[in-house]
């Protein structure tokens, strides 16, 4: 749960992205997230969700970039299913895997806390460490979250929503294990008798020269053509068609974390009866961006708020 901030030891995770993606400063920090989930765009739109759109919401994507690029709509996405599923005991947290190393299953963090600028948020350590312990498809492997910024930058937004749940932060890579790693998750949060919401932190298709990947050339054309690669699998998301996230994103490049997405939809499926999804808001860093100045139509970034239910 979100509390003040404790001392630095081992035990603590430590920010590693705090004044790059997101405000290292706490009064601002705060501000911020409580903007993005509490201000009126957020709370407009969580509200036309529970009248139109998907009900019983378990589980939602959030993107991850600086809050510049995705915050708002990150936010805009735990804001509805914050409405819906307002008190749960853990927030888990699926994670894309940025670090360049190999792992071919799902790591858990050993830190009793996660530090953030506006407070501190507790790890549901008995959880992890069941899941641990079981072996397969987990291991506790910290190299893969003391740089990474996937479950980082949603914890502010999760401590607006959600002050007191605790949470579990999961990075899960693109793996053919992606699906059971969801449901093992589900079903030892129900074997623990606890409520949870699931977040997938993924962004979606990387185009232009600066990643390397321009299939479509640059210019209007290719960020329109990433528009369209998004749109495929965010169809197969709101279809819940699980199988075929992994694959489509090896297949297209369509997402940065197609395991945690998978994950997140297979917990949800699994622990809240999910069975669709229901897009909030789509676009890309070449659009946010706009509001800040005149930007290349060279290189883009996907995003998606994104809630999953009944």
């Amino acid at each position: 749960m979100a509390r003040p901030s404790a001392p630095a030891t081992a035990r603590v995770r430590q920010p590693a992205v705090a004044g790059v993606f997101y405000p290292a400063d706490e009064f601002q920090c705060r501000k911020l997230a409580g903007e993005y989930v509490r201000g009126r765009d957020a709370q407009s739109s969580a509200a036309r969700a529970a009248a139109t759109g998907v009900r019983d919401a378990c589980g939602a994507i959030v993107p991850h970039a600086g809050w510049v690029c995705s915050g708002a709509i990150a936010g805009e996405a735990i804001a509805a299913l914050a409405k819906q599923a307002p008190s749960p005991d853990v927030v888990v947290v699926f994670g894309a895997v940025h670090t360049p190393l190999q792992i071919d299953v799902a790591a858990l963090a050993s830190h009793e806390r996660w530090h953030e600028p506006a407070g501190d948020s507790e790890v549901a350590q008995d959880v992890s460490r069941r899941l641990s312990d079981a072996g397969g498809l987990f291991a506790i492997d910290d190299r893969f979250h003391e740089g990474e910024h996937a479950v980082e930058v949603e914890l502010p937004l999760v401590q607006v929503a959600w002050p007191d749940a605790r949470v579990l932060p999961i990075e899960v890579p693109l793996s053919d294990d992606a699906e059971a790693i969801g449901v093992r998750v589900a079903r030892e949060i129900e074997a623990s008798g606890l409520s949870a919401v699931f977040l997938a932190s993924s962004d979606l298709t990387h185009y232009g020269p600066a990643y390397r990947f321009a299939p479509a050339g640059v210019g209007p054309g290719g960020l329109a053509w990433a528009k369209e690669n998004d749109r495929r699998l965010l169809g197969l998301v709101t279809d819940m068609a699980i199988e075929r996230i992994v694959p489509d994103v090896r297949a297209h490049a369509s997402a940065c974390g197609g395991g945690a997405i998978t994950a997140m939809l297979a917990a949800c499926r699994e622990r809240g009866g999910a069975t669709r999804g229901q897009v909030l808001r789509h676009a890309s860093s070449f659009e946010t961006l706009a509001g800040y100045g005149p930007q290349e139509p060279d290189n883009a970034v996907g995003y998606a708020a994104v809630i999953v239910g009944r």
